[in-house]
């Protein structure tokens, strides 16, 4: 016999009846589409129905059964999915009266005002419409972390379009732009914030600035290559080519929005992990992604559902649609969560989370009552829609229907 062999990965943890498709689907994602350790959970309804993980916990790993594997536990840094756990927040405080998200940023944070960024509204940092995606001189990685360039830099930053016309990813920015926007109302910076009023009470491995006592349980992340179809199944695996060339071009807006920390930090390094960055630091189980996003749309194990009616339609009700001037694809976003589209296809039309740059994905459908939560070491090269990702979406829209 000849071609390729499969590889076979010892898949560990439960699903219910009628959910073996999303088990199915995550077995397929190691043999065809390039996983090299992961872990996906779903909760419907408030209860948890899948909760699966597999493969090497290093990324980088050896292949053949003597890395250390992913255990139930193992955490992951999920780049730009926390993005969604960081909007949270200030739909929070606005639920509790605490932050008006009509009025300018520079109510609450003065020094923002500088370089005609006078009627930047709240709404337009969470829906990537308030002109900052680049910075006109990149932090060092050690002032990216230090937790006082990055606000001060963009608080002197002049908009690249007039804000609240249009939209365009804030791929790094967005960590300076929430991160001071929420100390400056709560008096407690966003991570803190996070810990105590979200995965505390709720039990959530999920951090924005992870504590050395939590550093051994995350795995390391490493380039895995993206597959060709059909493993990728009619996704764009390879970006058009006007896409790669603004990519590839450092004058470009793409280039320099995700160039705002330069040279890019090590997202292994513990003191990557230990930041405050709210666009890109975050690091969590998929359990605690799919239980935090069940919460927000419902009761979870007695716990009163974190949104109200009113709050849950802000998150998923469109502020910006069209042709992204960041990515160069068509986005839609509501304040501070992707949406489905094209660009970043959820569970259904009404879906609401955010995708990580190279695989990790989190989001909610109300209407079918399901939370989603997928993470991965193997970072293929992708923004907005991973092969692995979108094959397990589809297993689970399979199953709810």
């Amino acid at each position: 016999m000849s071609g390729k062999r499969e590889s076979v990965v010892d898949v560990q943890g439960t699903v219910e009846d009628g959910f073996e498709p999303v088990r199915d689907a995550f077995m397929a994602n190691f043999a065809r589409r390039g996983e090299r350790g992961a872990a996906v959970a779903v909760y419907r309804h408030g209860r948890k129905v899948v909760d699966l993980w597999g493969g090497t916990k290093d990324g980088d790993g050896a292949q053949d059964g003597t890395a250390a594997p992913w255990e139930a536990g193992t955490a992951q840094v999920i780049r730009s999915a926390t993005k969604g756990i960081a909007a949270v927040v200030p739909l929070l405080l606005h639920q509790r009266g605490q932050l008006d998200l009509d009025a300018p940023v520079g109510t609450y944070w003065p020094e923002f005002k500088a370089a005609g960024k006078e009627r930047v509204l709240v709404r337009h940092l969470l829906s990537h419409r308030a002109g900052l995606p680049v910075l006109d001189i990149p932090l060092t990685p050690a002032q990216a972390l230090d937790g006082t360039s990055g606000p001060t830099a963009v608080a002197a930053q002049a908009p690249v379009w007039e804000p609240g016309t249009d939209h365009g990813y804030h791929a790094q920015t967005f960590s300076w732009l929430l991160g001071e926007l929420v100390l400056r109302v709560t008096g407690r910076t966003l991570g803190i914030w996070v810990a105590e009023e979200i995965s505390g009470p709720l039990g959530l491995d999920l951090w924005i600035g992870l504590p050395d006592a939590e550093q051994s349980r995350v795995g390391r992340l490493a380039p895995v290559t993206a597959p060709a179809p059909p493993a990728a199944q009619g996704l764009r695996v390879r970006p058009k080519r006007t896409v790669a060339a603004a990519y590839e071009d450092p004058t470009s807006l793409t280039s320099r929005a995700f160039a705002a920390i330069s040279p890019g930090p090590d997202e292994n390094d513990p003191a990557f992990r230990a930041a405050e960055l709210p666009a890109s630091a975050g690091v969590a189980t998929a359990r605690a992604l799919a239980r935090c996003y069940a919460a927000l749309i419902g009761a979870v194990d007695g716990h009163p559902r974190l949104f109200a009616p009113a709050t849950l339609t802000l998150a998923r009700t469109e502020e910006s649609a069209g042709l992204d001037r960041t990515l160069l694809v068509s986005t839609r976003f509501g304040l501070g969560f992707m949406l489905h589209g094209p660009a970043s296809p959820l569970l259904s039309p009404g879906s609401f989370g955010h995708p990580g740059r190279g695989g990790a994905l989190a989001c909610a459908d109300p209407e079918t009552g399901v939370a989603f939560g997928y993470v991965t070491n193997g970072m293929q090269r992708n923004v907005t829609a991973d092969p692995r990702a979108q094959a397990l979406l589809r297993a689970v829209s399979h199953v709810v229907g």
